[in-house]
């Protein structure tokens, strides 16, 4: 390990203030970037498992690691929850800014969620890496999905209902023809799609699952800890064996997190064809709409405010292309003046030639928020730039154009992308400014 003696004396004195519970540490370069994010149970005892005298990292944790351990100047913490939460933190952070030395979770693969589809007559029930856009409830995301496929069966026995794909209309006369699958024979589902359950009685069903989601469920589990000891008292093992089971799966449906705290942005994206096509025709544009840059303000009370910049390029997120702002210029609470000097920090590069202009900037807000960005450019002498904002609750999507917003409908690919831009630079920044507001943990845009 050529770590610098002093350097490494001091990480070491640094480790030990770490606290012992579940969080994230980040190995950090001189110039102050994160070269790895990893996340540990015990974050001092994690963090000092590095930097140890007799460490053979090139045999325990392999050859790349030992690299990055010798560019490492100082280490850093932050503390979750709990464990669940370290896992969704450290798969965000990680697709967030890609550190180099990072090679697990770069990818675009997401958490899985548990979804009722409470649109439907007949709601199901099922697991899914890619919700609806609307018309049902959600549940996660989950860490571990062979967990939650195994519980799924458990609570499909318990509550019996269905899981199908088929199309259940409650005033669909021929129901009672049809012949239900082997589920219902083995009272695993009470076959709404063979009219053997009313709509309200179903939908008891579903709401008494909804309940034991939301709760603690402990009815349930008291009931199970009974049929378990009941079953090792009788010295039926097997079967104390299969609720001791059921029980552990059951709690593992609390190792999840919010869809709401724990967001995946990418997981509710429209078809980026769909969307450039059909942007190019609203935009009017005489070339697709390929790279778009959204960009949002974050701040409390007007202290610690942050701006953020995402980069899309053909309809994907280009993880490389984000940065952050550290509001200098602007003090208390003004969006306007604070988007303004987002745009004129950002874009006095390409101005300068040193980079490609977007073919389309999107803000975060309203009019007002479009018509400071357009000033801020108009000040700058910017060459003409599509620009656009979309505003949230009626998602309003106003252009340069015309003071009246474009209405489009919810399944609109091209209204899908912008809220997806939209809500990936409000994610971005809100992550940043909420999560990490008060440690130094990544360096800023000038």
């Amino acid at each position: 390990m050529a770590v610098n003696k002093d350097t490494l004396e001091a990480i070491r004195e640094k480790i030990k203030t770490f606290p012992t519970g579940p969080g994230l540490y980040f190995m950090k370069d001189s110039g102050d970037k994160v070269l790895y994010i990893g996340k540990a149970k015990n974050l001092r005892s994690r963090a000092a498992s590095y930097f140890q005298p007799a460490s053979d990292l090139i045999s325990t944790r392999g050859p790349l690691i030992a690299e990055m351990i010798t560019k490492v100047v100082t280490v850093d913490f932050l503390e979750s929850p709990n464990e669940v939460d370290a896992v969704l933190q450290e798969a965000r952070l990680i697709k967030d800014i890609r550190p180099p030395y990072n090679t697990d979770l770069v990818d675009d693969k997401t958490f899985p969620y548990l979804e009722i589809t409470t649109g439907d007559d007949f709601p199901g029930v099922y697991i899914t890496r890619k919700p609806q856009p609307k018309g049902s409830r959600l549940f996660g995301p989950f860490t571990g999905v062979k967990d939650l496929r195994a519980a799924m069966a458990v609570l499909q026995k318990i509550f019996r209902f269905r899981t199908c794909k088929l199309e259940i209309k409650e005033d669909d006369s021929k129901r009672r023809f049809f012949r239900p699958c082997l589920l219902f024979s083995i009272k695993q589902c009470t076959a709404p799609c063979a009219a053997k359950i009313s709509r309200s009685d179903y939908k008891k069903v579903i709401s008494d699952l909804t309940k034991f989601l939301r709760s603690k469920r402990s009815v349930i589990l008291r009931q199970l800890k009974k049929q378990m000891a009941e079953a090792s008292t009788a010295l039926e093992y097997e079967k104390a064996a299969m609720f001791r089971d059921r029980i552990r799966l059951i709690e593992k449906l609390d190792q999840r997190g919010t869809p709401g705290e724990h967001v995946q942005p990418e997981v509710f994206a429209a078809d980026p064809t769909e969307a450039i096509a059909q942007l190019r025709d609203i935009l009017e544009a005489s070339e697709p709409v390929r790279i778009i840059e959204g960009i949002d303000i974050a701040n409390i009370s007007g202290k610690e405010a942050v701006g953020s910049l995402v980069k899309f390029i053909d309809g994907k997120p280009f993880k490389n292309g984000y940065r952050r702002f550290k509001i200098k210029t602007v003090k208390g609470i003004d969006d306007y003046a604070m988007i303004a000097e987002v745009v004129k920090r950002r874009y006095k590069y390409a101005l300068k030639g040193e980079e490609l202009w977007p073919d389309l900037i999107l803000i975060d807000g309203g009019l007002g928020h479009l018509r400071a960005a357009q000033k801020a450019l108009e000040e700058m002498d910017a060459p003409e730039v599509k620009i656009a904002s979309i505003a949230k609750r009626e998602e309003d999507i106003y252009t340069k154009k015309s003071s009246r917003p474009l209405k489009l409908t919810a399944n609109s690919p091209a209204r899908k992308l912008l809220q997806y831009v939209r809500d990936e630079a409000h994610r971005f920044a809100q992550h940043y400014h909420h999560i990490l507001r008060g440690k130094k943990l990544f360096g800023e845009e000038s």
